[in-house]
């Protein structure tokens, strides 16, 4: 017995080709089923791929983010198929982090979302880049990210 709260949703429960580009991918949103309390929703990509705007050589990452939902949280599946989109598309990786929060953030309008993406070497550098949006909630339980910074073979 299918719930009518999901009847709205594409793409969970079916087949789903991964978009062209970000731009494209549907992001889907399901009413919060705990407003009662502050929690915290991790999200992490390890295998992050997107493609340098220069040269179209991919660029890898391990993206995290975590929020707060409001009265809505992401449908997990559209969140993959979202991150996914990103394998054709060309921006460097402070675009691509930055792009990735804000549409979360204009999609859920959480109480507080940060992203953390971690990408490895390009050039010889790697990069990190940040992103927060909103204050952490009074009394959430934020865990660090785990991530340590890149260090070859040190």
């Amino acid at each position: 017995m299918t719930d009518e709260r999901y009847s709205k949703l594409n793409q969970l429960g079916g087949s789903s080709a991964l978009p062209q580009s970000p731009e494209v991918a549907e992001l889907e949103r399901v009413s919060n089923p705990t407003t009662a309390q502050d929690y915290l929703i991790r999200f992490t990509a390890p295998e992050f791929t997107s493609l340098c705007p220069v040269t179209g050589a991919p660029d890898f990452a391990h993206i995290m983010i975590d929020y707060a939902p409001g009265e809505w949280i992401v449908e997990s599946k559209s969140l993959k198929l979202y991150l996914g989109s990103f394998r054709n598309h060309g921006a460097f990786h402070e675009a691509c982090t930055m792009m990735i929060g804000q549409r979360l953030v204009d999609e859920l309008q959480p109480k507080w979302l940060r992203i953390g993406a971690y990408w490895y070497p390009r050039g010889g550098i790697p990069i990190d880049v940040f992103g927060q949006w909103g204050e952490i909630p009074k009394g959430l339980w934020v865990p660090d990210q785990g991530v340590p910074p890149y260090r070859g073979r040190g």
